[in-house]
């Protein structure tokens, strides 16, 4: 009788521990994940500023040669910082669903607008053998590999945390807890899908 009364008693205090410990991991592991995913953003970011760097250096050294494109230049520029702007907006809170639309958004004009401006500088002989672009132009084209490879780690991440807070059970700590959804990097244009080829050559 004794004995079936202590394992009795010993249930009753086991299962709300096994229960809560159950839940500390299924948290803790969410948050590893979302850890995960935006040191994948942290990535993105890095190489985004790089490119958001580098296009001034290129529309500065294109200005010379490409008087009468000015409305171009002015359009790369205009793209670049909105994209600048949407980036810091998606780095201050990496996946959240807004910012993430923002910024692809932006990157799709400025990938239109750079291959507008590469577009036009084929036509200019002094441009294409210009020194200055022709390193410039492969700065940007490393970037821009670098910027796809850290954004597929990205997405790659997004997508496990988000398979891990929406199975079950650990969906039940996820909402409890405001485990949100996180967003991917996606392409939205052609032109983002190929990144402008910077060849001068």
């Amino acid at each position: 009788m004794m004995g079936s009364i202590l394992i009795i008693l010993v249930a009753l205090i086991s299962a709300p521990t096994l229960l809560a410990l159950f839940a500390v991991g299924k948290y803790n592991g969410l948050v590893v994940l979302r850890n995960r995913y935006k040191n994948g953003f942290s990535q993105i970011d890095v190489q985004l500023r790089r490119r958001y760097d580098l296009i001034p250096n290129l529309v500065e050294a294109a200005k010379g040669i490409l008087r009468h494109e000015r409305k171009t230049l002015d359009t790369v520029i205009s793209a670049r910082n909105s994209a600048y702007t949407a980036g810091a907006k998606a780095a201050a809170n990496p996946g959240e669903m807004h910012a993430m639309r923002q910024l692809t958004s932006a990157e799709a004009r400025l990938s239109d607008a750079l291959g507008r401006l590469l577009a036009v500088a084929e036509a200019y002989p002094d441009l294409k053998a210009n020194q200055n672009m022709l390193a410039l132009s492969e700065e940007l084209t490393s970037t821009e590999n670098k910027i796809s490879f850290a954004r597929q780690a990205y997405n790659d991440a997004v997508v496990a945390y988000n398979t891990q807070r929406e199975v079950f059970p650990a969906n039940l700590v996820a909402s409890i807890f405001h485990f949100g959804p996180a967003a991917l990097f996606e392409l939205e244009t052609v032109a983002e899908k190929s990144p402008p080829k910077l060849s001068f050559t």
